[in-house]
Order: C-alpha cells, then structure tokens, then sequence
C-alpha cells in the first residue's frame, strides 16, 4: 500500500476560508485523523466527528485532564464538564434558559435590529461595528439583566480572549503553570468579566427581577439550585460565546449574499427562505470551527490508533464541508437539507443558544433586506479575520441604497 504524502501547511483564513477549504477537502481524502507534531488527532470526516461529539465517555470535554496536577479552572463551565455534573448543571439551567424565555425576546429583538439601523446615517457603515456586535451583545444583556451600556467593556473582555494564540494545543496551561499571555489575555478579563457578573448574581440573591440570572438563582432540580459561581460561569458563557458566534454568524451571511448575487435576489424575492439562508451559512461558514476533546482511554478511530490522554480537535468547519454528507459543499444553496450541519456542535454538549442565534440571524436579515435595496461590500474594503479556530470576520465595510 503506498504510503500517504504529509498534509501540506494549513491556509489561514485571510481569502475568506476559500483555500482553506480545499486544504481540507484533502485532509478528509488523505488524512481524515491526522496526528500533528505536536501529538494532537485532527478529525475531518462529518461521520467521525459525530462520533467524537457522542461519545463523552472516551472523548472527554475536560481539558484540565492534560495537566492532572495543575488547578482545574473551569470545572462548572457546561462546555467543558462531563456527566454526570454536566447533566445536572444543564437540567438546572434549562429550567431557567427555556424556550419561552428565547421566544420571548422576540419582539425586542425586532425592535433593537430596526433602532440600530435607523440610527445609520448616509450610504456607508462597517457591518460589525455598527449592528452585527452591538444587536446580541444588547439583547444578551438585557436577558441576563445587565446594563447594555456596558458592552464596551463587554467587548474589551472578548476581544483581549479572542487574541489569544496557542502555537501547540498540547501547552495550554492552567491554574499557576498559566503563562504570561495567558495571563494577560485570558485569567485577567475573565477575572474581571466574572467579578462583574458576581456582583450581579449577589445582587438578585437579595432583589430578585425577571430576567435570567433572577431564574437561575430560584433555579431548582430535585432539591438542587445552582451555586453562584455556576451562575456566573453560565452568565460568561452566555455573554462571550453567544455575542461572538452571533456576530460572526451576520458577517458570514452577508460574505455568503455578496458572493452568490443569485441566492441573494432569491431571498429578496421569499423571505420565507431566510432561515434556510441562515441554515446555510452556519454550514458554510460556521463561527466555531472547532471543538477539542481529550481522550479516556485507547481508543480507534478511522483506522486510526489514539492513545489515551490526548488531545483530540474535531473540525466542525471540514464536518460541514464533507462530500459524503453535502454534495458540491463549497456551494452556496439555501435550498439543501442543511439539518444535518453541526456548526452548534451535536450530543450533550449541543448549542443551549442555537435557537437564539437562529432568531437573531433571521431578523436581522430580514430588517437589512427592509431598510436597503442594495447591500455590498464596499470596493477596496480591507477585511480582518478572526484568529484560527473561528471564521469571521472583524470588519465589513458596507456600501448600500435604501429601500
């Protein structure tokens, strides 16, 4: 049997992902769990990630297993806990972040899209700076009940932890053994963020409201309630993950318009296709590109030998771009069954905010459609990218007629 040529060095994103998907189309045919120099197992194949992502007893969410003597920082983080402590934390938190309470904020976030657009003045706006971060981070806010008029310092927080590099995976540190970028970038505006939020946690023990952090503080199970770190650690979550992704998701769907002119007069023409538009996006160009685990045990995995205790990274962008389950993936279709995309993970630790980031998504496409007749990027426009690990961009110059 000939032996397999090494992968060639992985593309950045800076082309908008475009040789980076083509890259991967490789990795799946050539190398569909590739072990790198630093000894973490890459997954490419959209059946072998699914199988990564609902098996938690070989595939371990926590991270902290790499280094065992070190401080586990975020053991009450639902992303990074494993059952049965996941269980219980994300029944107790489901009690509080229901499907009534999203469907809720509906009308709000209908009206926030319409006011953040009203309040641009002439022909040119940056798409990120003026709506795509300010309309989740407000409507998070106000869900959890802090003031939104605290989204700089929001956004000063994400912005300092999405700088964050790791050259080797492997080297994440935690607890005393954290680095002085680590330090920097990531333990001081967590800190920070959490001691914002704590405060705020405190506060509705003693004056109880209706927003969220009031019903995960009366939050029961079975006798259980929820501490007031796993509030606050949920409250960050919420905060970080979900403006982020949500930002990125309005960014991606604009580049998808402005690259398929067909799709987007489409979707001017039956706004019933929005959802299916935004579907495809999160396909196409999901924010998240990957999720990480650590293996329990030896285990096998397309042909492929893992050894106990490493890391191993699925690629949620390669799994929504896999051949074997979307037919011509590097094209944009609002019409294909797109339910089978993962960009909201898949298993236990499927996306709690999936159902709010499809919302936002769709209204706020349809409030652009509404207010301009015409929406491109403007020419010349120079677009920065998020870091490896996401796809989205930082900017997006917008040149557009009203409607």
């Amino acid at each position: 049997m000939a032996q397999k040529t090494l992968p060639a060095p992985r593309p950045t994103v800076e082309d908008g992902g475009h040789q980076l998907f083509g890259w991967l189309r490789n990795m799946r045919d050539e190398h569909p769990v590739h072990e790198d120099e630093y000894g973490v197992f890459h997954v490419h194949r959209h059946a072998d990630v699914l199988a990564v992502s609902a098996d938690p007893a070989v595939y371990s969410s926590e991270l902290q297993r790499l280094r065992p003597d070190s401080e586990a920082l975020t053991e009450e983080i639902l992303s990074v806990i494993d059952p049965p402590l996941h269980r219980k934390l994300r029944q107790l938190v489901s009690k509080a972040f229901t499907p009534r309470t999203i469907a809720d904020l509906e009308p709000r976030v209908v009206e926030l899209a319409g006011q953040l657009l009203d309040g641009i003045e002439g022909d040119s706006f940056d798409l990120v700076a003026d709506f795509a971060y300010p309309l989740p981070v407000i409507v998070i806010a106000e869900l959890l009940g802090v003031p939104a008029e605290d989204r700089a310092l929001f956004r000063s927080w994400s912005d300092r932890m999405l700088s964050m590099q790791v050259e080797d995976p492997a080297d994440m540190q935690f607890g005393d053994e954290a680095g002085e970028d680590y330090e920097k970038l990531v333990k001081e505006p967590m800190k920070a963020m959490h001691e914002y939020l704590l405060g705020h946690v405190e506060d509705r023990r003693k004056h109880p409201g209706d927003d969220l952090i009031s019903k995960l503080v009366a939050a029961e199970v079975e006798g259980e309630t929820l501490t007031d770190s796993q509030i606050v650690e949920f409250g960050g979550l919420l905060l970080m993950a979900g403006h982020v992704s949500t930002s990125m998701m309005l960014g991606n769907t604009v580049l998808c318009l402005e690259e398929n002119p067909g799709a987007a007069a489409q979707v001017r023409a039956d706004r019933g296709i929005v959802p299916a538009v935004i579907e495809e996006v999160m396909r196409l160009r999901p924010p998240i590109t990957v999720m990480a685990r650590v293996t329990t045990q030896e285990t096998e995995l397309a042909g492929v030998t893992i050894p106990a205790g490493r890391m191993v990274v699925p690629s949620l962008l390669s799994a929504n771009h896999d051949e074997r389950s979307f037919p011509e993936p590097e094209r944009f279709d609002p019409t294909r069954e797109a339910r089978q995309q993962i960009a909201f993970g898949h298993g236990i630790h499927y996306c709690l905010g999936a159902p709010l980031a499809r919302m936002e998504g769709r209204i706020a496409l349809e409030a652009l459609l509404d207010r301009f007749a015409d929406i491109h990027i403007t020419p010349g426009a120079q677009l920065r990218y998020h870091r490896d690990g996401l796809l989205g961009v930082r900017n997006l110059p917008l040149t557009v007629r009203r409607a």
